[in-house]
């Protein structure tokens, strides 16, 4: 099998001048969790909106096994898929995803790049320790689900969202949510922390939620001082605020980051 990249696209009927926007997905999901809301209304805001599925995750196929498949695949990945965009794109990534956007930028330059509820650079051991203390039975559930030995119970539902989305939602985005590889997360545990020496020059826009259990807000002021901004603490939002109830609110905000972007192009 040769692997094989997704690639989602939402054109803007009158585009802005400004950079296309690559969305990254986090650890269990693909790019169909931008396709559900945040492409088609960027696209409808004038932006040009693509969203990746790294291999073996949504419609993007590897032949290698899936636990070998560590964060510089993911890169690779990203660098692959912005070859084919028309131009240099602002990368968009959440949780997982926006670890790896931290590591493209050790090896591309981009426009910008915004990280939405983001592993921070110095990686998961903060994260895990909280949920630890605050929501064990959630981690555990979200250890078994990695695995792929059975899909999540109530406690890792609550741990992803704040606003639970309706329930036939809700099982669609767990029937297309598969394991994820333990290679990645091992690299996010400290193999792989993120150099800043080694990035590119580029603007960095921080996004974090109130409720997030998984990446807490104090884990996103973490990120925001090592990159010397201002953290933005989305308010009545947990950690997949693309797919919760209210996501607009979230899109709005990020959007509101890029018009900067729209304006200097």
């Amino acid at each position: 099998m040769t692997d094989c990249l997704e690639l989602l696209h939402e054109a803007p009927a009158r585009a802005l001048d400004v950079p296309p926007l690559l969305f990254i997905h986090g650890a269990y999901v693909g790019a169909w969790c931008w396709q559900e809301h945040f492409l088609p209304w960027f696209a409808a805001q004038g932006f040009d909106a693509w969203a990746l599925s790294l291999r073996g995750h949504g419609g993007s196929r590897t032949s290698r096994p899936r636990d070998t498949l560590s964060i510089d695949d993911y890169v690779d990945d990203v660098l692959r898929a912005q070859e084919r965009l028309p131009a240099e794109p602002i990368l968009i990534g959440h949780s997982m995803g926006g670890f790896v956007a931290q590591k493209a930028l050790e090896r591309h330059p981009f426009p910008a790049i915004v990280l939405l509820c983001s592993v921070p650079p110095t990686g998961l051991a903060g994260s895990l320790l909280h949920m630890l203390l605050s929501s064990p039975l959630a981690l555990l559930e979200m250890n078994l689900f990695m695995t792929g030995k059975r899909k999540p119970h109530r406690s890792l539902v609550e741990a992803l969202f704040h606003h639970q989305p309706p329930e036939p939602d809700l099982a669609r985005y767990l029937a297309a949510s598969g394991p994820e590889s333990l290679r990645a997360i091992w690299d996010m545990m400290g193999f792989s922390r993120i150099d800043r020496t080694r990035q590119h020059p580029a603007p960095v826009h921080v996004f974090g939620a109130e409720h997030d259990k998984i990446i807490p807000p104090d884990q996103v002021e973490t990120t925001a001082r090592f990159y010397g901004t201002t953290a933005r603490i989305l308010p009545e939002f947990g950690h997949t605020l693309m797919l919760e109830p209210g996501w607009e609110r979230a899109a709005q905000a990020i959007a509101q980051v890029l018009q900067p972007a729209a304006q200097a192009a």
